[in-house]
């Protein structure tokens, strides 16, 4: 996939940093069952009538970059957030940015590194380095921090909005990265409109028609669509490890009813994420890449 003249490939292959090795996939038993069951607040809370949403994915554990988005998400004003999977791995700070989503989070989703975390996947399942940064995250991962990971789930569906940590079709692994795969998910998906993260690229997918074949485009910071009408497969991109050449942090702005969606970056320090987890003992390159986007 190239990026930056906003054309799609037709195949995505993984590579290490995208967080998994060789294996089996070891997912059926996450997908979705009480729909309730990893929200924070009331089924009734959430039924509110709701106009401003802020939608977030893969925090890694990085904790200045997930703070400066929620200052950001405060000044626009939103009434719900609404989070897409993966709170820890990577990143040096788990339980604080744990913390931070328990309190700030009205919806929260599971991802793959925080099923590893607590156990739920397994660890030859990943990279070499996603899975030394479990690994260290297992062993530095507090009791309540966990419990929070283990009560959530890896999709739903709020307001006719699919979410989904990785695609429709596999809520844990698949990237969609390519119009192929947008139209797969498209075909599966019961929403008109879905929203996933896992890939860290801000980006989204669009078809309408009978016959119509999905169309990809990049969201840099300030891109609007109109969502309302098609299929729709939005990423707001990630929070804390962005792999889509901008090192800031991302987020993505839902006005319901009217289906009006809004990429949003954020500057953030990142010498103080690099720097926790140099401290940490990580591998470097997961603080290094934090200043390339990539």
């Amino acid at each position: 996939m190239d990026l930056h003249d906003g054309r799609f490939d037709q195949a995505a292959p993984r590579t290490e940093h995208e967080g998994r090795g060789p294996g089996a996939n070891g997912y059926a038993e996450h997908r979705q069952r009480d729909p309730y069951s990893m929200t924070l607040h009331s089924p009734d809370t959430v039924q509110s009538a709701t106009r401003r949403i802020a939608l977030l994915s893969d925090v890694h554990g990085n904790l200045p970059a997930f703070e400066a988005v929620m200052r950001d998400v405060d000044d626009v004003g939103v009434d719900l957030v609404w989070f897409l999977g993966d709170l820890v791995g990577y990143g040096a700070q788990p339980d604080e940015c744990v913390a931070l989503a328990s309190e700030r989070c009205d919806l929260c989703l599971t991802g793959n590194h925080d099923l590893a975390v607590t156990g739920a996947l397994p660890l030859d399942e990943f990279s070499r380095h996603a899975r030394t940064a479990a690994e260290w995250t297992q062993d530095h991962i507090g009791t309540s921090a966990r419990a929070f990971l283990d009560g959530l789930e890896t999709n739903t569906e709020r307001e006719a909005l699919g979410m989904y940590h990785a695609s429709p079709r596999d809520p844990v692994w698949e990237y969609v990265l390519s119009e192929v795969a947008a139209d797969g998910c498209m075909d599966e998906m019961g929403p008109r409109v879905g929203a996933v993260g896992h890939s860290h690229v801000a980006l989204y997918f669009t078809r309408s028609g009978e016959g119509a074949r999905a169309e990809g485009h990049p969201a840099p910071a300030g891109t609007r669509a109109d969502l309302s009408a098609g299929e729709w497969l939005v990423n707001p991109g990630g929070v804390g490890q962005p792999r889509d050449g901008d090192p800031r942090a991302a987020w993505m702005l839902l006005e319901l009813p009217e289906w009006q969606a809004t990429w949003k970056r954020v500057s953030y320090p990142v010498d103080e994420a690099a720097a926790a987890i140099r401290a940490a003992g990580l591998p470097p390159t997961l603080a290094e890449r934090l200043y390339y986007g990539q």
